[in-house]
């Protein structure tokens, strides 16, 4: 699990140094990864609104109550 949780740091890490290195005109490949980044964080960002809103509509009071 240490071992997945390390690989996916230095994912993250590596695609936000791409990002930055793409908006100063660097290669073409860190321009393609700096997409990929990119377009990872939307998704990731709109699932987690889609998830939110789906938790907010479970039904019930929202007191808990009667």
């Amino acid at each position: 699990m240490t071992l997945v949780l390390g690989l996916l740091l230095v994912l993250a890490v590596g695609g936000a140094v791409c990002v930055v290195w793409a908006d100063r005109g660097g290669p073409g490949w860190v321009r393609v990864v700096a997409r990929v980044t990119l377009g990872l964080g939307s998704a990731v960002r709109a699932a987690g609104r889609n998830r939110r809103r789906g938790l907010n509509r479970g039904g019930g009071d929202a007191d808990g109550g009667d």
